[in-house]
Parts: C-alpha cells; sequence; structure tokens
C-alpha cells in the first residue's frame, strides 16, 4: 500500500507524491551514495535512480547534482530536505505521542560525538541513565568531523566548536582542560626534565595537521611552530597509545589522560590549553521526550564530573 500526500505549491494547484519516493529522496540526501542508500533502503540502485529521477520530474527541477564525490543537494534540493525531514520528524513526533500514553522517554536517541569524549567521557557514564530509563537506546556515533544534523545523522551532536546554524538548538555543554602529558619509559631515558623552553627538543605525538577538520584541535601550534611531531595520527586513541607506550610526549584532554596513573603530567604551570563542546539539536528532536531526557542528562553529567573535564 502506497502512501500518498500533497504539497500545495500555489493558490491554484497542488502536487501529490508518494512518501517512499520521499524517503528515498531523504536517504540518498544523508548518504550522498546512490549504491548506500539503496543497500540501506533495501531496494536495487537502479530502481532507486529511477524513482530519484521521477520525484525530480514532479517537482520539474534538479534536487541533485551528480558529481564523483557522490550526490550534492541543489539549492531545491536543500529546500525540500528542510521540509521532509520536518515531515519525517513530524510522523516520529505522531507515533511517539501516540506511545506516550503507555510508555515515556522510549525509543532510539543517536548521539555524535568526538572518539575520545564519546569513549572516555560519555560510554562510561550511562549506567545511571540506563538504569532511571530503561527503553531509550541510545546510539553512540564517533564522527572525526562535524555532525550533519540537518541530514538527521543524529538526534544530538557533541560539537568541538560553536555551530553557525541558527535553525539548531545549540547549549554549551562544558569546558575541559588539555595538558601535555608523557609516559614513564620515555621520560626515564631522558637526561633531565622536560622544560618548556625545550620542547621541540623531544619526540612528540600529535595531529595530522592537514586531515584536521578543526583548528580547535590544532594544540601543537599553540606552544611552537619549532616543534616537529614524529608520530602522527587522526585518532587520539591512537595518539594516547602512543604516549602510553613511551613514544613521545603529546597534548591530551584530561578527561582522558587524568584515568591513566602511568601518565606524567608535564609542563603544568606553562601549559594549560582549554576547548569546550557545545549541544546540538533540531526543535523537532528536542520536542520527542527522550531526546530532550538525554540532553539534559548530558548537561547534568558534565555539571557532576566537572572535576573531571577541569582538574586542579
Amino acid at each position: 500500500m502506497h502512501c500518498v500526500f500533497a504539497i500545495r505549491v500555489c493558490h491554484c494547484y497542488t502536487i501529490v507524491m508518494n512518501w517512499d519516493d520521499i524517503k528515498i529522496f531523504l536517504e540518498v540526501a544523508r548518504s550522498t551514495r546512490l549504491s548506500t542508500a539503496a543497500k540501506r533502503l533495501a531496494i536495487d540502485a537502479s530502481t532507486l535512480s529511477r524513482r530519484l529521477h521521477k520525484l525530480e520530474e514532479s517537482l520539474a527541477t534538479k534536487l541533485f547534482d551528480r558529481t564523483v564525490d557522490g550526490h550534492v543537494l541543489t539549492h531545491d534540493g536543500d529546500k525540500l530536505l528542510q521540509y521532509a525531514r520536518r515531515m519525517e520528524l513530524d510522523a516520529c513526533q505522531a507515533f511517539s505521542d501516540i506511545k506516550v500514553q503507555k510508555s515515556l522517554n522510549s525509543g532510539r536517541v543517536r548521539i555524535g560525538v568526538t572518539e575520545a569524549f564519546g569513549s572516555f567521557f560519555i560510554a562510561p557514564h550511562l549506567a545511571q541513565l540506563k538504569q532511571n530509563f530503561p527503553n531509550i537506546q541510545i546510539e553512540l556515533v564517533h564522527f572525526a568531523r562535524d555532525v550533519k544534523i540537518s541530514r538527521n545523522e543524529a538526534d544530538i551532536a557533541i560539537a568541538v566548536e560553536k555551530p553557525k546554524n541558527t535553525s539548531t538548538i545549540i547549549s554549551k555543554l562544558c569546558d575541559y582542560q588539555l595538558q601535555l602529558y608523557g609516559h614513564e619509559s620515555y621520560l626515564k631515558t631522558l637526561a633531565h626534565e622536560v622544560k618548556f623552553e625545550q620542547l621541540a627538543q623531544h619526540q612528540w605525538v600529535s595531529y595530522v595537521d592537514n586531515l584536521l577538520f578543526t583548528e580547535q584541535l590544532s594544540y601543537v601550534k599553540d606552544l611552537s611552530t619549532d616543534i616537529a611531531p614524529s608520530f602522527q595520527s587522526t585518532s587520539i586513541t591512537s595518539q594516547y597509545s602512543a604516549i602510553k607506550s613511551g613514544l613521545g610526549i603529546g597534548i591530551l584532554p584530561c578527561f582522558l589522560a587524568e584515568q591513566d596513573a602511568s601518565l606524567v603530567k608535564l609542563c603544568i604551570n606553562e601549559i594549560k590549553l582549554l576547548r569546550s563542546f557545545y549541544l546540538v539539536t533540531h526543535p523537532e528532536s528536542k520536542r520527542l521526550s527522550q531526546v530532550n531526557t538525554v540532553w539534559q542528562y548530558l548537561k547534568q553529567l558534565a555539571q557532576q564530573k566537572n572535576h573531571m573535564l577541569m582538574p586542579e
């Protein structure tokens, strides 16, 4: 059975569309690739492509530019995305409202977050949430880039810098501190202690500069332009492992490093980097009880565990 709906274009006429075509449009917009969208929707890629062309013909416009990097939304495509996503969220809200009399705070909440914060701060502290709200299913998705809330990649994003998108709800979650750390095995090989004015003489572990998705992660430049890392990785977990193995010294968030007693904090008086996290969601998503509950829980968690984020 096909579900259809009507969109009023002007006072003269309306366009009737198939909801299945809109679902196809939404999935292609999110994944940017036909093969990925087809796999997620469990339909043939050629069928998906044909349905997408049919939708464009019915609207008399081009919704996607077909590029080597995938399907990129046109101006009209982006406009349709805003309406289609609202329709999808309204449908989810309708289903949620119907169920609400039987069970509040029930359903999936996907959190898009950076690797370190998700693994070392969020994941270890979800037990209380699950105990209080057993019907909420948490999906923790690690992103090494900005999370696209508008494309429904997550219900809640934890961003490393304040987004400029004015159509989303944005709230500062917390500040967090970063310090310079080294492992005992590396420090024992040195003839003298690590001094701030001699940092460039040491083996360094850091990010791959030209692959950073934000300058907020460019810590080494804040210390000295003479530092040339001997090991670099796009993964903060890999950097942590490298530092722990004695490969060199490096900057780590305190909420990660302070949990490992084998790491030694260096140049305490000279180095104290500060960054922030922001909670981001869509107004329609925030209306869902389970999303709002997780949102509030994350804010309370950051307040309760501030000593991990900003140690003395």
